[in-house]
């Protein structure tokens, strides 16, 4: 079972081709609904040692940064090796 964490924004890196699919306005109006209902749902990270790789939650991610939060609750996935 996933359990949630709190996780620094400053340590959590956005993949360059992740950063192309970013809605300014979808991260406006999240953010405005973020201030008047909360996080509805964490975002989705992994661990690759050094730093958080986002896997889900783009917009979550970019609202609460432009919020000024500095942690953001995430779900800590564990990716798997083939």
């Amino acid at each position: 079972m996933l359990r949630i964490q709190k996780i620094p924004l400053k340590d959590i890196y956005v993949p360059a081709a992740r950063k192309k699919t970013l809605h300014p306005e979808t991260v406006r109006h999240l953010a405005e609904d973020i201030l008047e209902n909360g996080m509805k749902m964490p975002i989705q990270v992994r661990h690759d040692g050094k730093r958080y790789v986002l896997i889900e939650g783009l917009h979550r991610l970019e609202a609460a940064r432009w919020l000024g939060e500095a942690e953001i609750d995430a779900y800590l996935v564990h990716a798997r090796r083939h």
